[in-house]
């Protein structure tokens, strides 16, 4: 018997297993669009039989995207664009969810392997915001949200999840780690505004406590929503774990299903020991204190790691997404190592070994 691979239900979506694919940025969208890449690349992973593919971090607007190269769902045009996408893991029996994302001052840059790091108008760039005007290294100065554009960012997410769910994905996810925008409202490091939005924890977390309640108001009952954070900012006077656990219990509170447990991105070489599994433990501290399902990710790559992680109680599922990039049929190799027979597409069948 393998935890790993036992179905795990949220709201009305039964996800097969727990090995779930992890949002990993590609830097290959044009404009936006999805395409021929993200086919191949997300068409792979269906294969291989995952419980969950969560689509890269997409731009609820265009200035949302982190880079030039990376996509968005403004309109209805580019939400069709994953259509082919979602169908094709449907039809693989695999669930599939998409990563809503603002990365306010770490957005316009150019792609990893151009010339240059940052977008300017010739690129195609744009004029970065952020919850203050306080740079990331080697960023522009970002302009400082004023209350009313927060507001409408507000009813961007609104929008483009509602777009997400009516092309067919499986599951929202808020993305509110990694130093993206609702990271940098809540960590103090990043957030010196005086205003509403600002100040203590409760006007710091104000923003992605709006944003989570109106999106989970606008979409189906039915339709799980997941939030990903950063537990730490991995340095002192920074957002830190107690700060977490407290904002999970606001935002399952307001309907949130699963917490997606990263760390780090807001502060510059941050000193992060990057070892198998260093963020499992704020999953588990989030998942034991506040009650609510988490998922563990970072530098998990073994069968027999993952499978601990979720029959110990540390997490309820785990995200791969260095692993995936090795091999995308992760899950089946894993589930033969573990002893499971589980399901294979009928093409690959004569590659089993039980």
């Amino acid at each position: 018997m393998s935890k790993l691979f036992e179905p795990l239900k949220l709201r009305s979506v039964t996800f097969n297993n727990r090995v779930w694919v992890s949002p990993m940025c590609q830097y290959s969208a044009t404009n936006g669009f999805v395409g021929s890449w993200h086919q191949a690349h997300l068409g792979s992973f269906s294969t291989g039989g995952p419980g969950l593919i969560m689509v890269e971090a997409t731009g609820v607007v265009p200035e949302g995207r982190i880079s030039i190269g990376c996509p968005s769902i403004e309109d209805q045009a580019h939400a069709t664009a994953f259509k082919s996408i979602i169908d094709f893991a449907h039809s693989q029996d695999v669930k599939i969810g998409i990563q809503l994302a603002h990365a306010g001052r770490k957005a316009s840059t150019m792609r990893p392997n151009d010339d240059h790091p940052m977008a300017g108008p010739q690129d195609g760039g744009w004029q970065i915001v952020s919850a203050s005007p306080i740079a990331f290294h080697g960023y522009p100065e970002p302009h400082e949200l004023t209350i009313p554009e927060i507001k409408k960012i507000v009813e961007e997410f609104v929008s483009a999840a509602k777009r997400a769910v009516a092309v067919g994905f499986d599951v929202i996810e808020i993305h509110a780690a990694h130093g993206y925008l609702f990271h940098q409202f809540y960590s103090p490091l990043s957030n010196k505004r005086t205003d509403e939005y600002g100040g203590d924890f409760s006007g710091r977390t104000k923003f992605l406590l709006e944003v989570t309640k109106a999106v989970r108001g606008a979409i189906a009952d039915t339709t799980p929503l997941f939030v990903r954070i950063s537990a730490t900012d991995w340095v002192d006077d920074g957002w830190n774990l107690v700060d977490s656990i407290e904002l999970c219990t606001q935002l399952k509170a307001l309907g949130v299903d699963l917490i997606d447990v990263s760390s780090g991105g807001n502060v510059h070489n941050a000193p992060i020991k990057a070892t198998p599994g260093f963020q499992v433990p704020f999953a588990t501290a989030i998942r034991t204190e506040v009650g609510i399902p988490t998922t563990g990710v970072g530098l998990i790559t073994e069968p027999e790691q993952a499978e601990h992680i979720v029959t110990s109680g540390e997490a309820d599922a785990v995200f791969l997404a260095r692993a995936m990039l090795r091999n995308p049929r992760w899950a089946l190799n894993a589930a033969e190592k573990l002893g499971v027979k589980i399901p294979w597409p009928i093409q690959l069948e004569r590659g089993r070994t039980i």
